[in-house]
């Protein structure tokens, strides 16, 4: 079902920069009626809410903190859309036993599952008393398959992949769509190091929209994602062997 953006209430965790500040700018343009920007500091947010004025109301939010979790429920009541971006790659590249990647997994699991399933679980009934909305998860092409290089954060997006499932079958019943979102390397700090060609956090954030607006349950926002998606929904085991080959070259 398509999802119709504006007169909506939006909030997007980590809006602070890249993509998060991306997908705010571009769903004020779609029209939304308010958008909250939730980032861990506050003064992070200022270029955002200079930018659009009363449209964008800055949130302070950790969503590892369940008490910061609960105030955000109560400074935001009339959401529609809830966009679960904030997101940490905590460690690239190293040998399969170096034990930095326990450490680095644990970091990216709370953020990126467990942190994304927390808001999702404290804003499912907001969304259901405003008529049901939409969640928009953002995972990545690393949910598809593991990249080595990324082994932690592959393995933590894997599970936003199955949460996202997941939370579109339990919450089908109170009117919400889901939607995940499978971005390839995106030109932001985080992606800095990998280097392959990466799309604009603002032309990702712009097919982003136009995904929910059309009701695409699993969006591709870029060229590689496409191209990965492709290969994914054709054949799992093939993208895996795919990938295999590009670690083995390297």
């Amino acid at each position: 079902m398509a999802f119709s953006i504006a007169g909506k209430t939006a909030l997007v965790t980590g809006a602070n920069r890249g993509i998060g500040a991306a997908i705010v700018d571009a769903l004020v343009a779609a029209g939304a009626k308010k958008v909250y920007a939730a980032a861990r500091n506050l003064s992070d947010l200022a270029p955002l809410v200079g930018r659009h004025g009363g449209r964008v109301s800055a949130l302070q939010l950790d969503v590892t903190d369940a008490t910061q979790v609960a105030a955000a429920v109560s400074s935001a009541p009339d959401v529609q859309l809830l966009v679960n971006n904030a997101g940490v790659a905590a460690m690239m590249g190293g040998a399969f036993t170096d034990p930095q990647w326990l450490e680095a997994g644990r970091k990216e699991m709370d953020v990126n599952y467990f942190g994304t399933f927390g808001i999702s679980q404290a804003f499912a009934p907001v969304l259901q008393r405003n008529g049901g909305g939409a969640i928009v998860n953002l995972a990545s092409v690393a949910s598809l398959t593991n990249f080595p290089m990324l082994l932690g954060y592959s393995v933590s997006k894997a599970a936003t992949h199955s949460l996202t499932q997941a939370s579109r079958m339990l919450l089908a019943a109170q009117g919400t769509q889901v939607y995940g979102v499978y971005p390839g390397p995106i030109d932001t700090r985080m992606a800095e190091k990998i280097e392959m060609p990466k799309t604009s956090p603002a032309e990702c954030a712009r097919a982003i929209v136009a995904g929910i607006e059309s009701g695409t349950e699993d969006i591709f926002p870029d060229a590689m994602s496409q191209g990965m998606g492709s290969a994914y929904l054709s054949s799992p085991k093939g993208l895996e062997k795919q990938v295999a080959a590009m670690v083995a070259s390297a």
